[in-house]
């Protein structure tokens, strides 16, 4: 619509400026113009930018929406998967609680199981070092009567084994002391027992055989004194004055007496001078079964002055007893069996449990 044909015209006055020229008018109407269809243009332009917007909008509200839904199904998802996991720990925190329970049961358990194989392990220990030591005593015993270190070694040896099987580090002491043991009984020298009572009795045997000081020659047995077919008459006179010789020596006899006391003794009691003898040396014989060394030893001491001062000194069944009594002498300062007491004194450390 022209704005100029729209104008109403305006009244002549007489006193009003004059119109303007027309031609003047032209450029304010392109002017007009010019605004207008940029308006126009601008107008079109944020319409045009508008929907674009909105389409924009719209694009990021479904997209919001879309995320958003996605986001409450996460959510959704997250809430079912944090109650899984809530549930999930209630229940492992129960199985948690039971198991420390169940561990600490079995803790318990193991403390109680391990006291009782300590009380077992020092039960067998105690049982083990009083077995021993019992053994031991009876051996040594054993080994006192019979003269003999034998029943002692094997104890020992016996009791050496059992140690090593049982491989405590307490009974260490005990295996020492017992190895010690062995090697001084097998190192100390001892007589031989049984030798000693055979030696003995030989003695016995002996003591009737032995001469008295002051005994009697037995008389020689008396020559026939008939004459021999082919003897002549010369040499049977000749053997008969010899025979007369002999008889009239043996009524005299001449001998040397160093001890006044054998001079007196007569043949009565030259028997129970023997029969003292044999009691003297069953006497040491009995003392060497019983084990008193020192009764037998004065018994032997006895027996051997005995035959020094009433048996005859130049008899070599005289020297061979007096031999015999002083080997059996020297033997018997070796007749003491070792003791174990080193092994003992271990044993009964091990049994105070130190």
């Amino acid at each position: 619509m022209n704005p100029e044909a729209s104008a109403p015209e305006a009244p002549a006055v007489s006193d009003a400026p004059a119109a303007p020229f027309p031609g003047a008018l032209l450029p304010t109407v392109k002017s007009s113009r010019r605004w207008l269809r940029g308006v126009a243009v601008v107008a079109v332009a944020g319409v045009i930018g508008s929907v674009l917007l909105w389409q924009k909008l719209g694009n990021i509200q479904e997209q919001l929406a879309r995320q958003t839904a996605e986001s409450g199904s996460q959510a959704g998802e997250a809430r079912a998967t944090a109650k899984q996991a809530q549930e999930l720990a209630i229940e492992t925190a129960a199985k948690l609680a039971v198991l420390d329970a169940r561990l600490s049961e079995v803790a318990l358990q193991r403390t109680q199981l391990e006291e009782l194989m300590q009380s077992l392990s020092r039960s067998r220990d105690e049982n083990l070092v009083v077995d021993i030591e019992s053994s031991l005593r009876l051996a040594q015993q054993q080994a006192q009567l019979t003269g003999s270190v034998e029943p002692l070694l094997a104890s020992l040896k016996s009791a050496e084994l059992r140690v090593a099987r049982a491989a405590q580090p307490r009974l260490t002491p005990v295996q020492r002391a017992i190895a010690k043991d062995v090697a001084r009984i097998k190192g100390t020298a001892l007589s031989d027992t049984p030798a000693m009572l055979v030696r003995l009795d030989e003695l016995v045997s002996l003591a009737d055989e032995l001469p008295v000081g002051n005994a009697v020659q037995a008389p020689k047995a008396v020559p026939s004194l008939q004459r021999k077919n082919d003897e002549t008459l010369t040499g049977w006179s000749g053997r008969m004055l010899e025979l007369v010789r002999e008889e009239v020596r043996g009524l005299v006899r001449v001998s040397k007496i160093e001890n006044p006391d054998v001079a007196l003794l007569s043949p009565e009691q030259s028997f129970f001078v023997r029969e003292n003898f044999k009691l003297k040396v069953l006497n040491a014989r009995l003392g060497l079964l019983s084990r008193q060394t020192d009764a037998a030893r004065a018994d032997l001491v006895a027996a051997s002055n005995a035959l020094t001062r009433y048996f005859d000194a130049g008899s070599r069944k005289t020297q061979t007893a007096q031999a015999a009594l002083q080997q059996l002498q020297l033997q018997m300062r070796t007749l003491e069996i070792p003791r174990v007491d080193e092994t003992l004194a271990a044993l009964a450390t091990a049994a105070a449990g130190r």
